[in-house]
């Protein structure tokens, strides 16, 4: 059987066929040229560079690591102002609570005092230093030239504070805050009983009226309409001196019931009236001071994200 298998073979290896694609002899010894070259160019590559590498310390010339981009911008700076700026803010809280204690401490030192008469002439630039003094007059209230003040609100009913200029025998007339009437009993024919004509003797404060604030509408003295208190105004307005006295009264819901059904105004309790709630304040500044502080150090101890680094070549070598 092996003659037969040999002779088949060498009758199939003389009839074979060239292979599709094959190159000429001529072409072939040229491609492998070229790519000698190349095989030989690519070894005195590696050879440089390993005898570089060899002549090379990294630990003299380590490389250095960096960010792509600015480790901090702008942002650090307007960040920075924030809690520097809530720290000088609640300083400045401290003094105004110290200031306010002792505005607070000094009125009601005055209210304690017993009421002194009101002089028959009042220097009303002097008013100032005489604020939440209790004093009494006497005299006529001049219901002719009565004023409203307002809208305002008592226990969710509205209504108006009453003015009425208080005419004494001798002296100066002033004005007197009487307290405040239902808007149903705006017309001083229908609370009789609040509107009397005979001497009375008004006890309250000697009080330096605020002023309106941004929300609140001019006065129109001409059409007897007034929304906040300006003494000088409601003086020439009444002929009156610009001398502003608060009438008080016990603190008695009784009492205030009893004088709304009559048509008595509800005057005000002898009392320090004045907000302080720099407290508050204080504690919210100092604590946005401390919170953006916290923030800040931690952006400035945060660890530079691996995304946003890379290392920059040493050529000092």
């Amino acid at each position: 059987m092996r003659p037969i298998f040999s002779s088949l073979r060498k009758t199939a290896a003389a009839w074979k066929l060239p292979v599709q694609g094959a190159r000429p002899l001529g072409i072939s010894g040229k491609l492998d040229s070229i790519c000698a070259k190349c095989r030989v160019q690519q070894f005195r590559q590696i050879s440089q560079s390993r005898q570089l590498a060899d002549n090379l310390n990294i630990v003299d010339h380590p490389a250095k690591l960096v960010r792509v981009k600015q480790k901090h911008g702008p942002g650090l700076i307007i960040l920075a102002l924030i809690p520097i700026t809530a720290f000088i803010l609640g300083t400045w809280q401290v003094q105004r609570l110290d200031w306010k204690t002792k505005l607070i401490a000094k009125y009601e030192d005055r209210l304690v005092k017993p009421p002194l008469p009101l002089p028959p002439r009042v220097d009303p630039e002097a008013i100032s230093e005489f604020d939440y003094r209790r004093v009494y007059a006497t005299g006529r209230l001049r219901h002719d030239k009565e004023m409203l003040i307002g809208p305002r609100m008592n226990e969710g009913e509205d209504g108006f504070t009453v003015i009425t200029p208080l005419e004494r025998e001798g002296g100066s007339t002033v004005l007197v805050n009487r307290g405040w009437i239902s808007k149903k009993l705006k017309d001083p024919k229908d609370r009789p009983l609040g509107t009397t004509n005979e001497e009375v003797v008004v006890e309250g404060l000697l009080r330096v009226p605020a002023g309106k604030n941004m929300f609140t509408p001019d006065n129109k003295p001409e059409e007897g309409k007034f929304y906040f208190p300006d003494l000088k105004q409601m003086a020439e307005y009444s002929g009156s001196e610009p001398i502003w006295i608060e009438q008080t009264m016990i603190s008695d819901l009784v009492e205030s019931y009893d004088r709304a059904a009559k048509g008595i105004p509800i005057g005000r309790a002898a009392e320090v009236t004045l907000r302080n709630n720099h407290s508050q304040y204080i504690f919210t500044w100092y604590g946005l001071s401390f919170a953006t502080s916290i923030m800040m150090w931690m952006l400035i101890r945060k660890n530079p994200n691996e995304a946003m680094r890379r290392v920059r070549q040493n050529r000092s070598w």
